[in-house]
């Protein structure tokens, strides 16, 4: 410990030999020692002077080595202070031992001086700690203001490079940025070196070399001679004779941005004042560069969201569908060019300062739709879209559209209604006439096998049955034929009594007697009947039955038919189950079997390209009364038909 703070001193001695400030406090220790011990330099009446004021000569003279340890604490600090306190005390205590008459005094008299040294130094240390503190507080004040005048990358870090040379006093200072994508450390500024030296040190691994280090481990590290150092594997940096080095961390919430290194071409003791200052600009410096990135962030993100905005507008502005919104009181307050042509009023009439209100379009019925739409939205109510409703333009005219609604938020409270709508009047009006159509042609197609059906039941069998009479006749009242003639005629009567069975089955396909004297249930009763006996169908009722619309009962039991004809034809089952479901607004009827099962299509429409031709008679038949019919199957897991018919 005594020989690291000798050679402190020494060291000291040397350095602040060669500032002129050191030879004046030796100059004024010599000036003032010479007298000190040579009484006969002072003439009589100096020692007069002294007699006069009651001083002592030895004592003031004592007093006066306080001057040069003042002005070495002036100079050269703490340091300068304690060594000249200890030079003072060298030069006093000789003569204050060997020489004076009073050695008690003026031993205690050496000592004062000495501690008031002393107390001089660590006064100046103080002021030094104070000096460097606001120092300190000044540098980083300087800092922040200079990374705080930018929100761009370059700027920042330019200025960043600039405040750090100027507050260090350095020759070389860079800055380099982790880049997280490739793993390494990038240059992102420099100064003091030449652009040879920057391409040579552009891009390092982290982990490599001193910077790599830092950026790794977030420890700063202190180098003496960076040109030597093992550690360092860019020769341009033996090259451009780089010396002390001193590299920190650049950390935001402690995350580790980059590394902030500054280096000297000579030798330099970084205290730790000024690791510690180096180490706080570098936390700045990367709060800094983070918060450039979270701007550069939300403005891009800020500039996608204006593109967006932008898209928006014009797919608002050019969109085929009619798009319109209105506030929460039915004002409407943006609309598009589409929404001119479905509603009858111009944009101009609907931006007035007046806003039109959508309470206009609707007449009662639609006003009912609009206001449950808007209390399911409100209370978050699932809602089936698009729905239809109906509005009367400008004109008077009616209007029938496809809509889609949907609640507009402003930090999670409800502030608007948007309605996306497209004119289905004559699509709509082409549907119902075509459903028109269908249902007419079903009708009359069902009246013609009606008429059929009693034609062959009235005339036709009616023949046949005079004619089975006829031959019987014929067989049993001949006396005169052979053996072989009755024959032949029996087998005729045979054939005639065949002829007629399948008149009668044709007749109750054409159209059920049973269906309409008894209703749908015995109807299906008779169906499964006929159904050939290798598979076992049961027919269920399930609710109270009753009569119901000739029509419906119709499509029910066309539908039923067709789905027992495929069971026999194709679906190879053993059972089948027939089950009646009679409710209070529907009617179910559900036709399930085990047979072997297909796959079906994704929709409806496909299945006339599949072939099933049945299923798709099906599926027209019960749209002509509005209901649904559903279609379940798998291979190997049967089929299972269920048609729903509203009342």
């Amino acid at each position: 410990m005594v020989r690291r703070l000798l050679a402190s001193s020494i060291s000291s001695l040397v350095s602040n030999a060669r500032k002129p400030g050191f030879w004046l406090i030796v100059v004024l220790f010599i000036a003032i020692s010479i007298p000190y011990y040579y009484e006969t330099l002072h003439p009589p009446f100096v020692q007069r002077v002294f007699n006069y004021l009651g001083l002592d000569r030895l004592s003031f003279e004592r007093t006066l080595y306080i001057v040069p340890i003042i002005l070495s604490g002036f100079l050269f600090g703490s340091k300068g202070a304690y060594i000249a306190s200890t030079v003072a005390l060298c030069c006093m205590v000789p003569r204050a031992v060997i020489i004076s008459p009073h050695t008690a005094d003026a031993l205690f008299e050496s000592g004062t001086v000495f501690l008031v040294g002393i107390l001089v130094g660590f006064t100046f240390t103080s002021l030094q700690k104070e000096r460097r503190r606001r120092m300190q507080v000044d540098a980083l004040n300087q800092t922040a203001l200079v990374v705080s005048q930018s929100l761009e990358l370059d700027p920042v870090l330019k200025s960043s490079i600039d405040s750090v040379v100027e507050v260090m006093k350095v020759d070389v200072a860079q800055v380099f940025l982790v880049d997280e994508g490739a793993g390494d450390l990038t240059l992102a500024a420099y100064r003091g070196v030449s652009r040879e030296f920057a391409q040579g040190v552009d891009r390092l691994k982290i982990g490599e070399g001193l910077n790599g280090l830092v950026a790794q481990t977030g420890a700063p590290t202190y180098v003496e001679n960076a040109s030597a150092d093992p550690r360092l594997t860019r020769t341009v940096l033996k090259e451009d004779r780089i010396g002390s080095m001193l590299i920190v961390p650049l950390k935001s919430k402690d995350k580790v941005m980059g590394t902030l290194c500054v280096s000297m071409r000579g030798y330099r003791k970084f205290n730790q004042d000024e690791v510690e200052l180096l180490t706080n600009i570098g936390n700045q410096v990367g709060v800094a560069i983070e918060n450039v990135r979270l701007y550069q962030q939300q403005r891009g993100f800020t500039e996608q969201l204006r593109a967006s905005e932008e898209r928006y507008r014009e797919l608002f502005e050019n969109a085929n569908d009619g798009i319109w919104v209105h506030d929460l009181e039915g004002n409407i307050i943006a609309a598009n060019k589409a929404s001119e042509k479905l509603t009858g009023y111009t944009l101009d009439e609907m931006a007035k300062t007046d806003k039109l209100n959508v309470s206009v379009f609707l007449n009662g019925e639609g006003l009912n739709l609009a206001k449950e739409i808007r209390r399911r939205l409100l209370a978050n109510v699932p809602l089936t879209q698009p729905y239809e409703q109906r509005i009367v333009r400008g004109d008077g005219t009616e209007a029938i559209l496809m809509m889609t609604t949907n609640l507009v938020t402003e930090d999670g409270k409800p502030v608007a209604f948007q309605h996306i709508a497209r004119d289905v009047t004559e699509e709509k009006r082409m549907k119902e006439n075509l459903h028109f159509y269908l249902q007419q042609i079903t009708r009359t197609q069902e009246e013609e096998r009606k008429r059929i059906a009693r034609e062959l039941h009235d005339d036709t069998m009616q023949y046949l049955v005079v004619l089975a009479r006829q031959l019987d006749e014929l067989a049993y009242s001949s006396k005169l034929m052979s053996q072989e003639e009755k024959a032949k005629l029996e087998e005729l009567r045979q054939q005639t009594t065949g002829i007629m069975e399948g008149v009668r089955r044709l007749s109750h396909d054409l159209r059920p007697a049973t269906l309409d004297r008894l209703g749908l249930l015995p109807a299906l009763e008779w169906l499964a009947s006929q159904v050939p006996s290798g598979i076992s169908i049961e027919v269920k009722a399930y609710g109270t039955e009753r009569r119901l619309p000739a029509e419906v009962e119709l499509v029910l039991f066309r539908i039923a038919q067709e789905a027992l004809s495929n069971v026999r034809r194709h679906s190879q089952a053993t059972e089948a189950e027939v089950k009646v479901e009679f409710e209070d607004k529907k009617t179910r009827i559900t036709v399930k079997d085990n047979g072997k099962g297909f796959i079906l299509p994704e929709i409806m429409s496909d299945l006339v390209k599949a072939g099933r031709l049945g299923l798709a008679g099906m599926q027209e038949r019960i749209q002509l009364l509005n209901g649904s019919l559903k279609i379940e199957s798998e291979p190997g897991r049967g089929t299972t038909v269920t048609v729903e018919a509203p009342l």
